[in-house]
């Protein structure tokens, strides 16, 4: 992740939103403090709105905001942790008088109870946002588990896991999440992955198609592509999964040697070594008796993209879906 960077006279006052004299929140090097947030990132983060944080403040003792060496107001990680459960118990009908008499041990347990036992996706995800940043490992194990017997593998990975992911951008952009806290939760959500791939037996009669996965060189996040291994594999069909970074020269010694039918590609990090079009026209001519079924950002975001007939576009793993079930 790239570090968050300051731009002088971007700084605001949490309480007014007015222009700061100093930038609160980061270090003498530039560097964003992991344990700061103001009231408006609270906001952003909770879905509690400023007005009612204040509230739960001065009439429950919900939390008590910090103050910087300048008299800035300021909100830790115990803090967001703490509003983040009492905003999901309040939404699920805790009144918060009620909450406020609770421990935090209490309150906790309320939070892991309403997300186990009902199937509602915004629950889960707060869940889930909390045991990340606890970086609780069997809490966030259970809540997956739980998830993948109640809901089904693919409902909860479009349902609940795609939408976390999204869920959590603006705790990377403000800094409130860094590196760690995605490799805790890619490495569990990938074993649980590994785990369903392997589970699904591969029919010996030659039925189906044959797919040849990969990522392009300088795409290192497979959590997705796992994801369509999971599911071309759980529909019958054949995969070769080539994995991340994959130099182009050797998806031709892949393809030469498998004959695939499709290929399965993601574009997504700017990091990427390829441009969105070159690529595409490349694979066009190297592949041309395959369909080459692809994704992710880099090519959504090209606006002035050309797609060659052989290329198949998908906005998201929902009509990714869609199609693979249609070319069975």
């Amino acid at each position: 992740m790239a570090e968050k960077t300051k731009v002088l006279g971007d700084c605001f006052d949490d309480d007014s939103g007015h222009a700061s004299s100093a930038a609160e929140g980061w270090d003498k090097t530039g560097k964003r403090d992991v344990n700061y947030f103001s009231i408006k990132e609270i906001e952003a983060l909770t879905g509690v709105k400023a007005h009612t944080i204040r509230v739960w403040e001065q009439r429950y003792e919900m939390v008590t905001p910090k103050r910087t060496d300048t008299n800035i107001r300021y909100y830790d990680e115990a803090d967001l942790r703490k509003l983040l459960n009492v905003a999901l118990l309040n939404r699920n009908g805790f009144k918060i008088s009620e909450i406020a008499e609770l421990s935090e041990e209490q309150i906790r347990a309320k939070v892991m109870s309403l997300a186990i036992e009902k199937s509602d996706h915004e629950n889960q995800l707060q869940a889930l946002t909390l045991s990340m940043l606890d970086l609780d490992e069997q809490a966030f194990e259970k809540l997956l588990s739980t998830s993948f017997l109640q809901m089904g593998i693919e409902k909860t990975m479009i349902q609940v896991v795609f939408p976390f992911f999204r869920s959590i951008g603006i705790m990377w952009q403000t800094g409130s999440i860094n590196p760690a806290h995605e490799h805790f939760i890619t490495n569990i959500i990938r074993q649980k992955l590994i785990v369903a791939i392997d589970g699904q037996n591969a029919r010996m009669d030659g039925w189906g198609k044959k797919y040849m996965l990969f990522l392009p060189e300088g795409e290192f996040h497979e959590i997705g592509l796992l994801f369509a291994n999971y599911a071309i594999r759980a529909r019958g069909h054949q995969v070769v999964y080539i994995g991340s970074n994959v130099p182009y020269p050797d998806l031709q010694v892949v393809y030469n040697a498998y004959r695939p039918d499709f290929l399965f590609t993601i574009l997504t990090s700017p990091l990427a070594q390829v441009q969105p079009q070159a690529y595409l026209d490349a694979m066009s001519r190297d592949f041309p008796n395959a369909t080459i079924l692809c994704s992710g950002m880099l090519l959504l975001n090209e606006k002035e993209l050309v797609v060659p007939s052989n290329v198949r576009l998908m906005q998201d793993f929902k009509e990714m879906l869609s199609i693979v079930s249609e070319l069975n």
